[in-house]
């Protein structure tokens, strides 16, 4: 395979450079991207879906257990409303995580292919690998941050006080817990 061919022009003080041909076989990283983020959003919002059918279960005992119809009417619409939401937020972050790996693999993938003069499998093994190292040093960071929110809080909660009230009207100070 040939390399591109470059052409430059000078105007003025501005030298302008003019790629004149694409490598054959490199794809557009702009497109993949856009049918990622459609993917994932399909991807994300079907799992969302399917992760509620056991939630609505749970609506659908408690409108048995409630003779009320107005009670009935906010438990389903208040249900609908949260379904809606988990969906729509489902699809948002698999949209915006497969477009965004889409995104760096197929523009590390014609990077390297550009720089290297050659598209072959090389490029799309060192653009996997660098992508995957990535995006998992990313969620292992995330996790790592989380956890550490979580320390952070359950430290605290463990330094305060805790009152309960019995049937009995006692009052019971707790205080040293121990985290589960």
């Amino acid at each position: 395979m040939e390399t591109p061919e470059r052409q430059e022009d000078t105007v003025g003080y501005v030298s302008v450079l003019y790629r004149t041909q694409k490598l054959a076989g490199t794809v557009n990283w702009g497109t993949a991207t856009v049918i990622g983020v459609f993917a994932g959003m399909l991807y994300g919002g079907s799992r969302e879906a399917s992760a509620s059918v056991s939630k609505d279960a749970e609506v659908m005992l408690k409108l048995g257990s409630t003779p009320d119809k107005r009670e009935q009417y906010r438990l389903m619409r208040d249900a609908m409303e949260k379904r809606f939401i988990r969906v729509t937020r489902g699809s948002i972050v698999g949209g915006i995580r497969l477009g965004m790996f889409t995104a760096a693999f197929y523009g590390l993938q014609n990077l390297l292919a550009e720089e290297r003069g050659v598209h072959d499998v090389y490029n799309v093994v060192g653009a996997g690998s660098a992508t995957a190292a990535t995006f998992g040093l990313i969620s292992w960071l995330h996790l790592k941050l989380v956890a550490k929110a979580n320390e952070g809080k359950l430290s605290t909660t463990l330094k305060l006080v805790i009152l309960w009230k019995q049937r009995a009207g006692l009052v019971l100070q707790l205080s040293g817990l121990k985290g589960t």
